[in-house]
């Protein structure tokens, strides 16, 4: 995967069927092997932890991106049929 830019690397997870979290701890064992054979200023390095970046920003943005139910949202997937509920077409 160190070939992979981070908008690749986004793809890359999308099309998988892990978690987002597998797919970092991933990243991270994958990013600490290549710069322990390609050295700390490598390149690769480099390429292989922006990567872990570009995923745990992916997951900011899902969290992010979550809608939190109010409560009257709550109220109404249990009594469709109250009151409240009801949308009139004007």
């Amino acid at each position: 995967m160190t070939s992979l830019d981070g908008v690749s690397a986004i793809k890359y997870y999308k099309n998988r069927s892990k978690t987002i979290e597998q797919t970092i701890l991933e990243a991270v064992v994958e990013a600490r092997a290549t710069c322990e054979e390609s050295g700390m200023n490598s390149a690769n390095c480099a390429v292989a932890w922006h990567i872990v970046e570009e995923l745990q920003a992916e997951k900011a943005h899902q969290k992010q991106a979550q809608h939190r139910q109010t409560p009257l949202e709550s109220y109404c997937e249990i009594y469709p049929d109250a009151l409240e509920c009801l949308i009139y077409d004007l």
